[in-house]
């Protein structure tokens, strides 16, 4: 049950597999996630309730994760951003962003859930966003979820 006291994060990633996955491990570890597919469709929703933290893919159609990273930054400047992607192409884009003043991080994928967590727990404490408790105790089985493959991603389709 999401609370005003966690810390709210916004995913999104054209692969719903990857965003509903990365939002249900985030919830498992204490924060308050919400998974888009759509960066249109999340960029509404941080007008009606900004998100502490934007985690997003960056090579997706429509907008660009970099451009839905600039677009949440200007309307909400509290935001944290924390990008990931697989594509070669995002070096180019991540390049124009810096040129426009914005300094994102970014994970390359695959990135395994722990290493995904550390980075998303630092960039929270950074932010002086609410902490998340302490994590439940997960089963095994939780406890090794893994981002899908590309390969695994189109056998899941």
């Amino acid at each position: 049950m999401p609370s005003d006291s966690l810390t709210r994060i916004f995913v999104v990633d054209d692969e719903h597999v990857i965003a509903s996955s990365l939002a249900a491990i985030l919830t498992l570890h204490g924060y308050s996630a919400t998974a888009f597919t759509s960066p249109r469709e999340a960029l509404a929703a941080a007008r009606s309730r900004a998100p502490d933290l934007l985690v997003s893919d960056v090579a997706m159609p429509g907008l660009s994760g970099v451009q839905l990273a600039i677009q949440i930054k200007a309307e909400c400047p509290a935001c944290r951003i924390f990008l990931f992607s697989g594509q070669a192409t995002t070096e180019d884009l991540l390049k124009d962003a810096r040129g426009q003043g914005h300094n994102f991080q970014l994970l390359r994928k695959p990135v395994h859930p722990s290493v995904m967590l550390l980075s998303i727990n630092a960039l929270a404490a950074e932010s002086g966003a609410a902490a998340p408790k302490e994590s439940p105790t997960l089963p095994a089985s939780a406890r090794i979820l893994q981002m899908p493959s590309p390969t695994d991603r189109h056998r899941l389709r």
